[in-house]
């Protein structure tokens, strides 16, 4: 037997390509600005050759898995220890489709308990058989290494790749409800939320502490006319709609309720005591930001537009969907939307509120340590929804689904109890879905949801 105790980078320059039938390893994770520029060097033209591309992103770990798959031969197997980060992350995109096109099939074993408690890395066991044809994928989860000893998952079943796009946490779920999942891609009763709305970012202010302002501040500083009311988080979001009354409250509850909007050249218009809230900003550092100090006055905060609704970035069992009922703006902790033409706004709260698209939500986002479920604009475009167009119910069962709708989130109850009740009412009595369709969906949305906050207790 051979052995070679070199630079892997450096090894796999001089090796044979589909020369090994068997590669084990657990590659080192270290981010791309942390390797020696001659490392970064061969890593990037390992990818550039695949047609992947090199970004500051890009970890080491990503390099081994390309470079081991081209020393693989045909019918040979890749077995590596890899972080978590493959099943979502945006830079593992481009190994992602990589990996589906070169395995024939791959098991990713999964675990519910940290197996490196001491570097508190969440971690999969890739294991990868190379070959063409149909490529096809499984997920076996337990909750720790012990638990495979003995086991057989002969009964679990390999699922085709629907896309090679996808994020891999979609086949956590089980085949069955994966085939219901299949079909409602299909279904033309469901577009995606990008097609009834405009999806952007919510106000990059650069500096939310110092342009979220409480009345107190407000006040002080003689800015209420330079202000528009603000929902910044998810507890200034009440319910399904965000009223003049939700505001007031926020406001007498001392929450950073208004946002400071000035132009360009308005500083010289300002009174001195409005004058003295930049100054002393500008003191204390405020505007030395990046996005700050890129504008030719770093207090003239950019792309202020009210928008019909928003949507959550961060959440923890779900993310809120909410209207805009006073004309108040968002930070960048939420996202802004403008309906397209034609949408009836009340229609698209229903349309968002029910099992399917609570499943297609926890597919679309990400979630990181802590059991947080982000989601970016582009996911949010993603998101299956009922289509508006096709919502031919009455002005009597809308009013009182949005009010039931609401109630709960007001209430602080189960959301499943709003859940359940627009899957009845509407979903299967109104749109004709089979109750079997809602309950598949029902399930993906628990499956992916309780694995995500039991990441939380780690």
């Amino acid at each position: 037997m051979n052995y070679h105790h070199r630079d892997f980078f450096e090894f796999y320059e001089e090796a044979k390509p589909g020369s090994y039938d068997l590669i084990v390893g657990n590659p080192p994770y270290i981010r791309y600005q942390y390797l020696e520029p001659e490392q970064r060097t061969l890593l990037a033209d390992i990818l550039n050759r695949q047609g992947m591309r090199a970004n500051k992103l890009v970890n080491a770990w990503v390099g081994f898995m390309v470079a081991c798959t081209d020393l693989l031969a045909e019918g040979g197997t890749l077995s590596f220890v890899i972080p978590a980060e493959i099943l979502q992350v945006v830079y593992a995109e481009d190994l992602r489709r990589f990996l589906a096109r070169h395995y024939s099939n791959i098991t990713l074993l999964a675990f519910s308990k940290l197996v490196f408690s001491d570097i508190e890395q969440e971690i999969v066991v890739f294991i990868g058989k190379k070959g063409a044809g149909q490529s096809s994928i499984r997920v076996i989860e337990t909750d720790s290494v012990e638990d495979l000893v003995g086991c057989s998952f002969d009964e679990i079943e390999f699922q085709p790749f629907v896309s090679f796009d996808e994020k891999w946490t979609r086949y956590f779920i089980n085949a069955c409800d994966a085939r219901v999942l299949n079909n409602l891609y299909k279904d033309d009763r469901l577009v995606p939320f990008s097609d009834i709305a405009l999806i952007n970012v919510g106000v990059t202010t650069g500096n939310n502490s110092f342009f979220s302002l409480t009345d107190e501040t407000s006040a002080t500083y003689e800015l209420d006319d330079f202000t528009l009311p603000l929902i910044g988080r998810s507890s200034h979001a009440s319910g399904v709609f965000f009223t003049n009354d939700d505001w007031e409250r926020n406001r007498s509850q001392g929450k950073r309720a208004r946002l400071l909007v000035l132009e360009d050249g308005q500083y010289e218009k300002m009174t001195k005591a409005q004058q003295a809230y930049i100054d002393e900003g500008e003191e204390r550092g405020e505007g030395k930001g990046y996005k700050c100090s890129i504008r030719d006055n770093w207090y003239a905060v950019p792309s202020i537009w009210i928008p019909d609704a928003f949507f959550l970035r961060r959440n923890n069992l779900y993310p809120k969907f909410v209207l805009n009922r006073c004309n108040a703006i968002s930070t960048d902790t939420m996202h802004r939307m403008k309906f397209e033409g034609g949408v009836d706004p009340e229609l698209a709260i229903i349309a968002y509120y029910n099992s399917i698209a609570f499943a297609f939500t926890e597919l679309c986002g990400r979630s990181y340590g802590g059991g947080v479920l982000e989601i970016l604009p582009k996911e949010v475009g993603n998101i299956r929804v009922l289509d508006p167009a096709q919502l031919a119910i009455d002005d009597t069962l809308k009013s009182d689904v949005i009010e039931r709708v609401d109630d709960v989130i007001r209430s602080g109850k189960n959301i499943e109890t709003a859940l359940d009740y627009v899957d009845r009412a509407v979903l299967i009595d109104r749109m004709g879905f089979e109750e079997e369709v809602c309950e598949g969906c029902w399930r993906i949305w628990q499956t992916l949801q309780a694995r995500r906050l039991g990441r939380s207790t780690r």
